[in-house]
């Protein structure tokens, strides 16, 4: 049962991830290096959230003085091959042609992102190195989740720059609202699965 709750989690993590790209708004620091390294240098979006990850993974380990987390590649491949799967799904189907439209389908991505990695988390099978990063600056600060998700969010917006990702409206709020999301929805979900 808690694999098929990881596997939902990542589903509706990389659907909203694939949202938010498509909306060409701008997606959040994390995605907007991904993308700007998949339009600079090659690959696929999903291959590179994979490449990026094995180097958190690494970072990860170093600041836990700890063996890395080998089984968060595993959720980090079944992402990258989420989100290439969406975006081959949303490029096809959605398309967008006022502000209202592109505001409603980050808005979604936005909110989808923050359920599916609440969801996933909870189920402790492997986060990716990213949420992994995210949770260690939290134990390692004693702050809450919002505090690290905006500062990982602010560390991948300078080099989402640097590669020139798809830096836009939707990055500030990501950096903005990500965390709050992220935030509000963890004890909903959290006493949804005390409740299993």
């Amino acid at each position: 049962m808690k694999y098929m709750y990881d596997g939902l989690g990542i589903l509706v993590l990389s659907l909203g991830i694939s949202l938010t790209i498509q909306s060409g708004l701008g997606t959040s620091p994390f995605d907007a290096l991904l993308v700007g390294l998949s339009e600079e240098v090659g690959l696929t979006v999903g291959s590179w959230e994979v490449l990026i990850s094995v180097i958190l993974l690494v970072c990860n380990a170093i600041l836990t003085r700890k063996k890395p987390m080998l089984l968060g590649l595993v959720t980090a491949f079944l992402t990258g091959i989420g989100i290439d799967l969406w975006l081959f799904v949303v490029r096809n189907t959605i398309f967008l042609n006022t502000l209202l439209s592109k505001l409603i389908c980050f808005g979604i991505g936005l909110v989808l992102i923050g359920l599916g990695t609440a969801i996933y988390l909870q189920t402790t099978f492997a986060s990716t190195p990213i949420d992994h990063l995210t949770l260690i600056i939290r134990d390692l600060s004693k702050r809450t989740i919002l505090f690290s998700r905006t500062l990982v969010y602010a560390l991948f917006f300078v080099l989402a720059i640097i590669f020139k990702g798809p830096i836009g409206i939707g990055t500030l709020l990501t950096v903005c609202l990500g965390g709050m999301i992220l935030h509000l929805l963890m004890p909903f979900v959290e006493r949804y699965f005390l409740k299993m």
